[in-house]
């Protein structure tokens, strides 16, 4: 089968696109290369074609669709910074691109669709492990915009019975993720500082939890939610289950690569949540998903790949 992958040049797309290509299918990736990377593409090996193209422009989404079973909807302003500078760029790209690809989706007759949402929908408030029955709370543009794209994505399987799941990422970080933008991933971006003698920079007190989860996992529920025939709209996490300070995480990667521990503090960014850790029951229940790499063992690759000069 073929199957799309919009932002299929970015870290998550790329890896379920690669995916894909490694068990049979047929990939098309479209993206308008503002965030993904071209050698992203390069490493994908297989029946693959690739759209250069914005979500946003109508023949770009069609073109792209063409012959298509199922859509993995990667592509976004993925970035809360980004959101609070341009809310309106961020709002027109995640949340009318979503709402537009969905219905030339459904008009195309394609059945499957599964969204990349946010763990951001729950905003900061106290009660942990986030439940995905949770009242959500956005506290950015970027975590508003997501939600809404939840919304539509599941309008679309009660109105038009698409298979469709919006799976809630948490701190998803991996091998070949960017270390370079001012809002890159925690985890590569530490990497990068420590193999360059540097201290890594922490905003804020480095009290703060992540529920990081490996590239592997996410991709994993990701193939599980499109062929799966029990999703109905639903959101889910995806997560490891477990949550970490991210001053250890600091502390973690300084003994992996074996550098002096020593943090750079800076103050806290705006729109930032204090702590977060996922229940993923759901994610257990309707997909069988559960982590297949750990954090520990995650973070071990990524420094081992990356000190071997691992893009």
């Amino acid at each position: 089968m073929r199957y799309l992958v919009t932002g299929g040049a970015g870290f998550i797309g790329s890896a379920i696109a690669e995916a894909l290509l490694a068990r049979g299918d047929a990939v098309t990736v479209l993206d308008n290369l503002s965030s993904g990377r071209e050698s992203n593409l390069e490493r994908l090996k297989g029946d693959v074609v690739f759209e250069r193209g914005d979500v946003r422009d109508a023949k770009a989404r069609a073109k792209a669709l063409t012959g298509v079973a199922g859509v993995f909807h990667e592509a976004a302003v993925a970035s809360v910074g980004a959101s609070i500078a341009d809310p309106i760029t961020c709002d027109d790209v995640n949340t009318r691109g979503t709402l537009a690809l969905l219905e030339d989706a459904r008009a195309a007759g394609i059945k499957r669709f599964v969204f990349a949402a946010s763990a951001a929908a729950y905003g900061d408030g106290p009660t942990l492990p986030k439940v995905e029955t949770m009242a959500p709370a956005p506290l950015s543009p970027y975590a508003a915009s997501k939600l809404a794209g939840e919304h539509y994505v599941r309008s679309y399987a009660h109105l038009h019975g698409m298979r469709t799941a919006s799976l809630r990422y948490f701190n998803v970080f991996g091998v070949h993720q960017d270390p370079n933008g001012e809002y890159a991933a925690v985890v590569p971006k530490f990497v990068d500082a420590l193999l360059a003698g540097k201290a890594p920079t922490v905003f804020g007190d480095g009290e703060q939890t992540r529920d990081f989860c490996h590239i592997e996992n996410v991709v994993d529920a990701n193939l599980r939610a499109m062929n799966s025939d029990t999703v109905h709209g639903e959101s889910i996490n995806i997560a490891n289950g477990e949550s970490i300070t991210i001053r250890e995480l600091a502390e973690t990667l300084c003994r992996l690569l074996g550098r002096e521990v020593r943090v750079h503090f800076r103050d806290a960014r705006a729109g930032d949540i204090r702590h977060s850790r996922a229940n993923i029951d759901l994610a257990q229940q309707l997909l069988g998903y559960r982590p297949l790499v750990s954090v520990a063992d995650g973070l071990a690759r990524v420094a081992d790949a990356l000190r071997q000069g691992a893009p």
